[in-house]
């Protein structure tokens, strides 16, 4: 998933040299180092939704289901698009997915692909461990933390949205569950780009050709 060689073109331009230099380090050590070390206590107390925020209890559909219920979830939007002072024509809404038990996930498939034609337990248990390393491309794996006491998952291909003001903007400190320290959030980040943005896709886009005039 991440090529080290190439990493550094791209870490956040606003970094100080010291933090590049513990970015770089934390990235070195990948995947070793999934751990507490994606989550940060540095924001709390900030009266403002960051991307990669975790909250308790948003609403979420899982269509063709039309049941709307809540889970905790995470913020794919970015910080600058959802800044509750950014006064704004149209105000936007802030785009999330759902977050899900690694453990209730696991035994999911244990149950409905592990059988006589189904998949064997070592591909499972492969799985699994891709997903802890963050190889998988549509899912962000989040450690276990203080506030999230089990190992979880977000499936990026399972985005919900609701409007700002349905985040108890008086309380966003209770309902957060967690905030990404700048190595948890350059994960994130790299794997937003690479799931939605992959450019080699090796498809061929011609330009649209002109009728011809009669």
């Amino acid at each position: 998933m991440i090529d080290i060689e190439e990493i550094e073109k791209y870490l956040p331009y606003y970094l100080t040299a010291q933090d590049k230099r513990s970015l770089l380090e934390e990235i070195n050590r990948f995947p070793d180092n999934i751990n507490q070390r994606l989550f940060t206590n540095y924001l709390k107390g900030e009266k403002n939704i960051f991307q990669g925020d975790g909250f308790k209890g948003l609403l979420f559909v899982n269509f063709p289901d039309e049941k709307i219920g809540k889970k905790p979830a995470m913020v794919i939007s970015n910080t600058c698009d959802v800044d509750i002072n950014n006064k704004r024509l149209i105000p936007k809404r802030v785009v999330y997915a759902p977050i899900f038990k690694l453990e209730s996930y696991e035994k999911m498939l244990t149950s409905t692909q592990v059988g006589e034609n189904g998949q064997p337990l070592e591909s499972i248990r492969s799985h699994i461990d891709a997903i802890r390393k963050q190889h998988l491309s549509d899912i962000f794996y989040l450690p276990k933390c203080d506030s999230l006491p089990n190992e979880s998952i977000v499936f990026l291909d399972r985005l919900n949205n609701s409007s700002i003001e349905s985040f108890c903007l008086d309380n966003l400190n209770e309902e957060r569950l967690f905030t990404l320290s700048d190595y948890g959030f350059y994960l994130l980040v790299i794997k937003l780009s690479i799931y939605f943005s992959r450019v080699k896709e090796n498809v061929k886009r011609s330009f649209l050709q002109s009728a011809s005039l009669v």
